[in-house]
């Protein structure tokens, strides 16, 4: 039996999945892998500061317009558009059998594509809160001209910052217990582009007690030898080819 089927014959056995999805999920649509060969993480952008200690919270309060800098240019992606990947995980929560997303994500492609019940470990780039009153802005407010280099909130004057989880900083409580709640009752567990290495994301698929446990990534991971099914495409072509053999319901 192909790999293919053989996920559709899980999902058709499944009455309460749950996706769990890394960088892998976004690539399909033109977002970079940030922590492949050729990511943003491997580089030197800067002649003094590595990648990882430009997305970190000291940086943000310490260099100020340089952390804005580097979210503009490298963390922003304008005009990207859900691929079949985020259209099939839609498909089958309309058919009742996925019931979360939960993703390491922060470009809201999963709630662009239709997606209802999405945990975001890592918050996302689209909302940027005000850091003194709390107000919303998106991200089109901040890629004003006149918002630069710092973007400041209409009501108080405070800076708006990006609405992801920087480094030192702790992942949001509620969603985790969410997440966590999403994975324990699924019946299956679908585990798709991340590598899992990142924590204290990665830890939350030991919660998972169900019976199909599903590994589709362009590499190895940790889980493979756990994994009733590993699926070494791409992601979005994969789950997407298996939905299409689904019989109408």
């Amino acid at each position: 039996m192909s790999s293919i089927k053989k996920l559709r014959d899980i999902l058709q056995d499944s009455k309460s999945a749950v996706f769990f999805g890394g960088a892998g999920m976004s690539t399909e649509s033109g977002i970079p892998d940030f922590r492949s060969a050729n990511g943003i993480y491997s580089q030197r952008l800067h002649k003094e500061f590595r990648p990882e200690e430009m997305a970190s919270h000291s940086f943000l309060v310490n260099h100020t317009e340089a952390f804005f800098e580097f979210y503009r240019e490298h963390r922003i992606f304008r005009d990207i558009q859900p691929n079949a990947g985020h259209k099939a995980l839609v498909e089958l929560e309309r058919r009742g059998i996925l019931k979360a997303v939960v993703t390491q994500n922060i470009d809201g492609l999963h709630q662009l594509a239709g997606s209802k019940n999405v945990y975001e470990l890592h918050g996302s780039i689209l909302r940027w809160p005000c850091v003194q009153c709390g107000k919303i802005y998106s991200v089109d407010y901040v890629l004003q001209e006149e918002n630069k280099p710092i973007p400041h909130c209409k009501n108080c004057g405070g800076i708006v910052r990006p609405g992801v989880v920087l480094y030192e900083e702790s992942l949001d409580a509620d969603v985790v217990e969410n997440a966590v709640r999403a994975i324990s009752e699924a019946d299956t567990l679908i585990v798709g582009g991340t590598s899992l290495v990142v924590y204290p994301a990665a830890g939350l698929i030991d919660y998972f007690r169900g019976r199909h446990l599903v590994l589709i990534n362009k590499t190895e991971t940790k889980a493979d030898a756990r994994a009733e099914l590993v699926i070494r495409e791409p992601i979005g072509k994969t789950l997407e080819a298996a939905v299409r053999t689904f019989a109408e319901p």
